[in-house]
């Protein structure tokens, strides 16, 4: 029985190709053709352009070091306190005016 030919292994881009793949396919006309120039896919283009315009997943790619990870766990969990206190307000407001 002969080996079967293994599948390509998947690249990795560094955060460095990615920005300057998402600047180029900003200032080309199409991200398709931007992703042609760089011998990518376009699907990954779209992916890394979406990830961008998030905020948690552009952070997730970064390095953060503890201390910032902590903080921003902190912030997150402030965030969801106020939205949950800001809802339970909102709902006696509504109820007062019944």
């Amino acid at each position: 029985m002969k080996d079967s030919p293994q599948p390509p292994k998947r690249r990795r881009y560094d955060a460095a190709f990615r920005a300057e793949a998402l600047r180029l396919a900003e200032q080309s006309r199409s991200t398709q053709s931007a992703a042609r120039a760089l011998n990518i896919n376009a699907k990954l283009l779209y992916k890394w352009q979406k990830e961008a315009l998030t905020p948690v997943a552009a952070a997730r790619g970064a390095d953060l070091d503890p201390a910032m990870a902590a903080e921003l766990r902190e912030l997150r969990a402030l965030s969801r306190r106020q939205a949950q206190e800001l809802e339970i307000l909102k709902k006696a407001i509504a109820s007062c005016l019944l």
